[in-house]
């Protein structure tokens, strides 16, 4: 079986003949389920499954306990990543264009912020990264988080920017790259949430009952959402 073929064969097990997201149940290929670690309650491992694999995997990638990592955007994704950057030892720098995250960004483990918009603070941020994970989907000038990385730095986007990146090669002189994410399989999922229970990292989650998926898509489209709704039965 080519990989393509199995891949189809694997859709086919997965979401042919099957509810989706909003059933009350469904049935899985086992490969496809991961049982959740005992002190992780389940409102808050379920955005783990996504967005907690997504910025773990270029963790393990590229930072050690010696990483100075910086996290751009305090979202969904980005929160989560400042959590795990923290947790395993790293120097963490949250990169926000808003400056009411501050206060939430150094709750979960920053140790310094960086307003994204000020000029003057993007210029003493120059040099002072090893590792930035770029979380937000904003077409912005990236020049500035180029300059942010030390030599041999790493700017890895999870998230999709509006926009092709440009940067000027001239501020890749010191073996700076960039790169996306491999995500991550099964196994790397495994870490994930095994590392999640035992440093007692979540998901920031409102549970909301599942008859109310349209206020919570109403919320959602107004960015009303610190930063995972959750739905129960």
């Amino acid at each position: 079986m080519t990989g393509q073929e199995e891949l189809c064969a694997n859709i086919d097990l997965t979401c042919v003949g099957h509810y989706g997201g909003f059933a009350e149940g469904v049935v899985l290929d086992s490969r496809f389920m991961h049982v959740i670690p005992d002190g992780l309650a389940s409102e808050n491992a379920a955005p783990l499954l996504c967005a907690g694999v997504t910025v773990f995997s270029p963790l393990l990638h590229y930072a050690n306990a010696t990483s100075r990592v910086g996290v751009m955007g305090v979202g969904g994704l980005g929160h989560l990543a400042l959590q795990f950057a923290n947790k395993m030892g790293c120097a963490v720098t949250a990169f926000s264009t808003t400056e009411a995250k501050r206060d939430e960004a150094m709750q979960i483990g920053t140790h310094h912020f960086v307003n994204g918009k000020d000029a003057d603070a993007m210029k003493k941020a120059r040099r002072s990264c090893d590792l930035i994970i770029a979380t937000a989907p904003a077409s912005i000038d990236w020049t500035p988080y180029v300059r942010a990385l030390r030599p041999n730095g790493v700017l890895c986007f999870v998230g999709v920017p509006g926009a092709p990146v440009s940067v000027h090669v001239a501020f890749l002189q010191g073996n700076q790259a960039i790169s996306g994410s491999s995500i991550g399989g099964r196994h790397l999922m495994r870490q994930m949430l095994d590392f999640s229970a035992q440093h007692d990292i979540v998901a920031w989650t409102e549970s909301m009952p599942m008859d109310s998926v349209n206020t919570a898509l109403d919320r959602l489209r107004k960015n009303d959402v610190r930063y995972r709704f959750v739905l129960e039965k």
